[in-house]
């Protein structure tokens, strides 16, 4: 067994389904909620992976200056360490931003309104030879709920996933670090609580609240059939146990072995 070092953002965004897949896949998981006070660590020395979950705050500054979380800039830090020291890492939604963000992407708030309840993306073809993108289908099921977007990923970003709206979906920065716009977390109650927060988006929307639940509880089992075993191959990669993989290096075209090899 070895730990990851989860960052909740957001006492609503919790691991949930997300961190029963990485548990099963042999990965300990240690939660850190800094929305509560705890302190984040200077270095991951101590962890195998980086998991950084979503949020409602947006991680650009306002226009006084103050970062959307007091903890942001120290966060922003250990994601730029763990993809200077291929500390294997998993942004989710606002996570994926911050890590955008981070290596010198742009979020800013979405021109094309808010995407809410479960969709499609499609994969790049970058995904093909992505060691835990290869194996997603062409069109995966994810659920959405994000008022912000990445518009320009950093330089060095390699673009995994897209759709017609919202052009950066998932990308991987570096060998083993990987940010996912989407929701892969989520259940009902998730979605139930979060409705009921986002009530005048929804209105704005014209969506009813019931009816988007029961659409996300249409689609978990095909989001659980393609992100399972996504999580599971992350786990994989931070025990070292991957197989058939090693992992390209984008800057500069070599392979790295993997941790533990």
């Amino acid at each position: 067994m070895g730990t990851a070092l989860v960052i909740e953002n957001d006492p609503t965004d919790d691991l949930r389904r997300l961190g029963e897949w990485l548990t099963e896949a042999g990965l300990e998981l240690t939660v850190l909620r800094p929305h509560a006070g705890d302190a984040l660590p200077e270095t991951l020395d101590d962890y195998l992976a980086l998991v950084v979950m979503g949020g409602d705050q947006s991680v650009y500054a306002a226009a006084d200056g103050t970062p959307g979380a007091p903890w942001f800039p120290a966060l922003e830090g250990l994601l730029r360490k763990a993809v200077r020291n291929h500390v294997p890492t998993l942004a989710v939604c606002l996570g994926a931003q911050l890590l955008a963000q981070a290596h010198g992407g742009l979020v800013e708030r979405s021109t094309s309104g808010p995407e809410i309840g479960p969709g499609l993306v499609g994969k790049r073809d970058a995904a093909e030879k992505d060691p835990l993108f290869r194996w997603v289908p062409l069109l995966p099921d994810v659920i959405q709920w994000h008022r912000d977007e990445i518009t320009e990923l950093p330089l060095t970003a390699t673009l995994l996933a897209a759709s017609s709206r919202y052009p950066h979906q998932a990308f991987r920065l570096g060998d083993r670090a990987w940010g996912v716009q989407f929701h892969i977390e989520c259940d009902v109650e998730m979605i139930e609580r979060w409705a009921a927060d986002d009530a005048d988006t929804l209105d704005e929307l014209g969506y009813d609240p019931e009816a988007v639940a029961y659409a996300v509880a249409e689609a978990l089992p095909d989001v659980e059939e393609v992100w399972q075993p996504f999580a599971a191959r992350f786990a994989s990669l931070a025990l070292g146990t991957l197989p058939d993989a090693d992992i390209p290096d984008a800057g500069t075209g070599r392979t790295l072995p993997l941790l533990g090899q």
